[in-house]
């Protein structure tokens, strides 16, 4: 005999289970607060670069160029974070397309981290960005946020990779954009790949220090990274 309520019983006795990149780091729920605060700063700068005057002096002052006549690695050294957050003002696709990227990717990333990891993990792939283009392409005068979109498309591989996911639409994305960059001469794609790899490698050391224990050490490890970044870029100006 049919029981609505004894069904309904039985379903709710049934564990739930999840995928296990949902649980590997945190319960998503919270809203990504990080991720909607990036956005606001990327537009708040891109209004200011499209207003004369002002937009000049934001342009000069936070792009990075890292070789002659420029050589913003020494004299400018912050414009190799900040130019992660301005874009070309002569392009609006140039922003939509990276907030666009950023709105799909960064809201996921962040519930699976957590606030605090997933703003190290931007910053050092944006830093890692500016460290390609300084050693692949010191001429190039460099602005944009895709380092660090990079960067979080390759942790997101990484972590998927490691925990059991699918990562095969997200190889052929990679891969799609990154292979752009090589054709279409306006696009960093020293960036790209300098982001990728820094976003890869510090989501190994996430995935690899899981444990509460191991805490002191996946930051220790963390830091290394940004520590190699800064080492490769004094090499690099002293070369």
């Amino acid at each position: 005999m049919h029981c609505p309520e004894c069904v309904k019983e039985a379903r709710a006795s049934q564990p739930r289970t999840t995928p296990k990149i949902v649980n590997a780091f945190r319960r998503p729920g919270d809203r990504p607060i990080v991720t909607y605060t990036l956005i606001g700063i990327n537009v708040v700068l891109y209004v200011l670069e499209i207003l004369p005057v002002i937009g000049n002096v934001v342009y000069s002052h936070l792009a990075y160029a890292p070789g002659p006549p420029y050589n913003y690695t020494t004299t400018m050294p912050w414009t190799m974070l900040t130019s992660a957050f301005l874009h070309s003002p002569q392009s609006i696709f140039h922003i939509l397309f990276n907030m666009y990227s950023l709105f799909i990717f960064g809201p996921q990333i962040e519930h699976l981290l957590g606030r605090g990891r997933y703003i190290a993990l931007y910053l050092i792939a944006a830093f890692a960005g500016s460290v390609g283009v300084l050693v692949l392409s010191p001429g190039s005068v460099v602005v944009g946020a895709s380092g660090a979109i990079f960067g979080l498309l390759g942790a997101y591989f990484i972590i998927a990779r490691k925990l059991g996911g699918n990562t095969m639409q997200l190889l052929i994305v990679i891969a799609l954009n990154l292979g752009i960059g090589f054709f279409i001469p306006s696009i960093a794609w020293q960036a790209h790949l300098g982001g990728l790899v820094g976003g890869a490698a510090v989501a190994f050391i996430f995935v690899m220090t899981r444990q509460r224990s191991q805490r002191r050490v996946q930051i220790a490890l963390v830091a290394a990274v940004a520590v190699a970044l800064v080492a490769i870029t004094v090499l690099a100006v002293a070369a």
